[in-house]
């Protein structure tokens, strides 16, 4: 799986973020300007000691990403969606877009992918929830739909 996060503003969901991707084996998009710099100690402290784990690319701007990535499978998130995150079936190539933590992906980007617009269902008079935990609860749902690739799922003590 791919995590593509746009304009990411807070260094420890990003850190979060690439800790969960690691221990996913998902690679991590970033897609420029940042909100901070990557040697930032958030950062590093919220990933720990993942990062060796972590497959990471950048670009420049959405366009860039799109013009590398817009033919393959990509699902955008956002509170303004329609489709709920589960009502898709989704494939291990596939890029998870979210936005940045205070204005989200724009908007003229969903219009253009209506059907391809998901979000987290939250009740009404919430205006969005943690961007690392939407990114995990996306992420593992579409891990989970695949059987979990490459992922262990037993600890010490399962007797199977």
């Amino acid at each position: 799986m791919n995590i593509v996060l746009v304009e990411p503003e807070i260094p420890q969901n990003t850190g979060n973020i690439a800790r969960t991707c690691a221990v996913t084996g998902s690679s991590l998009h970033l897609v420029r300007p940042l909100g901070f710099s990557t040697d930032d100690k958030y950062l590093k402290r919220a990933g720990l000691d993942y990062w060796h784990l972590l497959d990471i690319h950048y670009y420049d701007s959405l366009a860039e990403f799109i013009e590398k990535h817009g033919n393959n499978s990509l699902y955008f998130t956002s509170t303004k969606a329609k489709l709920s995150y589960d009502e898709i079936d989704y494939s291990c190539d596939d890029y998870l877009v979210f936005g940045k933590e205070t204005a989200g992906l724009p908007e003229e980007l969903l219009q253009i992918y209506l059907d391809r617009s998901i979000r987290v269902p939250m009740v009404d008079d919430a205006r969005s929830i943690n961007l690392s935990n939407t990114v995990a609860i996306v992420l593992y749902e579409a891990l989970r739909q695949l059987s979990f690739p490459g992922l262990k799922k037993g600890g010490i003590f399962d007797k199977k």
